[in-house]
């Protein structure tokens, strides 16, 4: 026996290690074993270009100074030529071709190459006009309200703590003017020469507009459908939160501010964008007597900090078993604002593809907003840790909203009331109906109101793409969509001599947007199966809800979690997906399971109240503007 099971020994090592691989299906011959030699070399080269682009763009945003933008763009165009040599490399073999999956796909990847597929010089054009985009936001400040000569108000703090808290209309339509007229109009020419060669860039790519590029990393040429319909069977549900809280703020403010069946003036939701209500809650809270857990509060007398929130988004991520963070992340990320220098405050997670080096840039303070970004962030860090050991051109998520989700997912269980029980936060683990109310609806105001704004943002930059938006129309034609979209209107007239799209941080640095909403609508889905999982929810069980789920401390939530962020994009994201939660689509199904009794409170209030719902076209714009934009 021992000589039979030795020899077989023998012969299935020599028959794995021959070129050929004899029975094997050839997966093992010479071409395959020469392509793979080939990837592992150029994934090498390419890890080091990415580890030398994100550090020169953390250097940048940590502190923006000329100097550094120019320093970054030079390493960007170095790398761009670099990367053009490797795609006509690709394209010029048989790799797209190959009888080995993982080689298919990496080839595929590596010849997308975006913008580098534009000349040296177009390049340079491309990248000073998104990083003055950039620098613009950066560094805008606005005047005071209270004393016109004070003009040193940035956007975070100053500007955001008087969006939340003033309750003056003519103060918050002066903020609102102030940045959309310093950090949006200027900036029209350089959006203007950013689409001419992100368009140039496209068709380099054989794509025949920047949409379509961006359309394409989602690997589904019906995506683009899926959202509109996602869009749509959302709709519903945004008309009763977006009616109901038109009635009350025109109840608080009166008939000459708010219109009874018109959009809502932006200025008065708390946010610069209106992409998230909750910071003026307390105008419309359902139940006023029952009030909001307040965390911050609880934090401040405990004598939380900023380190002790990344302490304990840390702490959760262990506690499913996962990575903890280095200890580079506490020597090298910018978790407060410098006093010294000038930095892009934007929360941001960084991955410099080295050494298990990641990092996260943002401005954060003590209070119940960075709570949650804290666990949002940490878990694009979390996601970054656990494909590191995948080769660089699948170090990154299958599709783009995975991403975003994975931050929110986390976040789901951690501003859950069982959650802040568990650490300490508050006494109570469940809440009673009237304070669950209370709490999906502040979730609503920004999970759900965000929706229209974030399928808006993109929606606007394809028309621009594809030109079925007229450049003389470019200003209104943005507000036509937020209005058609989300029924909210600025709050003073725009013109053509406006240009407001670049006053929102995205547009300026070129991210695609829409991987945002398909993240609101993922994340929901990955809620329910790590709860599912940890033994945190159960269909029709009040006692197991998904708005009260906490799946910290569960290993085999974790273990799922894990499983799946580690393919990176080594495979189709609807195979990932289906492995993870049994599903191969993007569906809101979940998302409205989680706010199902808001849902119903709304339709059973809003009728009680006869308040009117849908909105009328904003008139804050010249009536000649564009058609409509239907989905």
């Amino acid at each position: 026996m021992f000589l039979k099971s030795g020899m077989l020994a023998i012969w299935l090592v020599l028959l794995l290690w021959l070129p050929h691989g004899l029975s094997m299906g050839n997966s093992c011959s010479a071409s395959v074993l020469e392509a793979r030699r080939f990837f592992e070399l150029e994934n090498e080269q390419l890890r080091r270009r990415y580890h030398e682009e994100f550090l020169s763009g953390y250097t940048y945003n940590t502190n923006v100074t000329e100097e550094n933008r120019q320093a970054m763009i030079e390493v960007y165009a170095r790398n761009a030529e670099l990367n053009k040599r490797l795609a006509k490399t690709i394209k010029a073999s048989d790799y797209a071709q190959s009888e080995d999956a993982n080689i298919r796909r990496q080839a595929e990847h590596l010849s997308k190459l975006g913008a580098s597929a534009l000349s040296a010089e177009d390049y340079l054009a491309l990248q000073n006009a998104i990083s003055s985009m950039q620098s613009n936001y950066a560094t805008v400040n606005v005047c005071s309200y209270t004393n016109k000569s004070d003009c040193s108000l940035a956007l975070e703090p100053e500007i955001q703590e008087r969006l939340s808290h003033s309750r003056d209309p003519a103060e918050l339509a002066w903020y609102w003017r102030e940045w959309y007229d310093k950090a949006g109009t200027p900036m029209r020419e350089h959006f203007a020469e950013y689409v001419r060669l992100t368009r140039k860039a496209a068709q380099l790519n054989g794509y025949p507009s920047y949409a379509d590029y961006w359309v394409q990393f989602y690997e589904d040429t019906d995506f683009e459908r899926q959202l509109d319909a996602a869009f749509k069977q959302l709709l519903p549900f945004y008309r009763q939160i977006h009616g109901y809280v038109r009635y009350r703020l025109r109840q608080h403010y009166g008939p000459d501010v708010v219109p009874a069946e018109g959009n809502i003036p932006m200025s008065l939701l708390g946010n610069m964008w209106g992409q998230s209500w909750n910071e003026v809650i307390d105008l419309f809270t359902p139940y006023p007597e029952k009030p909001f857990v307040d965390v911050k509060t609880e934090m401040e007398r405990q004598g939380y900090t900023v380190q002790k929130l990344f302490e304990l988004g840390d702490q959760f991520f262990q506690s499913l078993g996962m990575r903890p963070l280095p200890s580079s992340f506490w020597n090298l990320s910018m978790l407060t604002r410098p006093t010294e220098r000038q930095v892009v405050c934007h929360a941001s997670a960084w991955d410099f593809y080295q050494d298990s080096d990641v990092r996260i840039k943002m401005c954060t303070e003590v209070d119940n907003h960075y709570f949650y970004v804290v666990h949002h962030e940490l878990g694009h860090i979390q996601y970054y840790l656990q494909y590191e050991q995948q080769p660089a051109v699948f170090r990154g998520a299958p599709n783009p909203g995975f991403h975003e989700a994975v931050g929110d997912v986390i976040a789901l269980s951690v501003m859950s009331a069982k959650h802040l029980k568990t650490i300490g936060l508050i006494e109570n683990g469940r809440l009673d109906e009237k304070s669950r109310i209370n709490q999906l609806f502040k979730q609503a105001l920004s999970k759900i109101v965000f929706l229209p704004f974030g399928y808006a943002v993109d929606k606007y930059r394809y028309a621009v793409f594809r030109n079925e938006l007229d450049e003389s129309q470019w200003n209104c034609g943005f507000w036509q969509m937020r209005s058609e979209y989300g029924g909210i209107e600025p709050p003073v007239a725009r013109t053509e001599k406006d240009f407001d799209a670049t006053a929102k941080y995205h547009v300026d640095a070129d991210v695609e947007y829409l991987r945002y909403f398909a993240a609101h609508i993922f994340q929901f889905q990955f809620h329910k199966a790590l709860c599912r999982l940890a033994g945190q929810y159960a269909p029709d069980d009040s006692q197991l809800t998904l708005d009260n789920c906490d799946i910290f401390g569960s290993k085999t939530a974790g273990r799922a979690l894990s499983q799946f962020l580690s393919k990176g994009s080594s495979r189709h994201w609807k195979e990932v997906l289906q492995e993870f939660t049994g599903e191969t689509e993007m569906d809101p199904s979940a998302l409205l399971e989680y706010f199902d009794p808001l849902y119903q409170w709304l339709k059973r209030e809003n009728s009680r109240l006869g308040v009117p719902l849908g909105w009328s076209q904003t008139n804050k714009i010249p009536s000649d503007c564009c058609g409509t934009f239907s989905t």
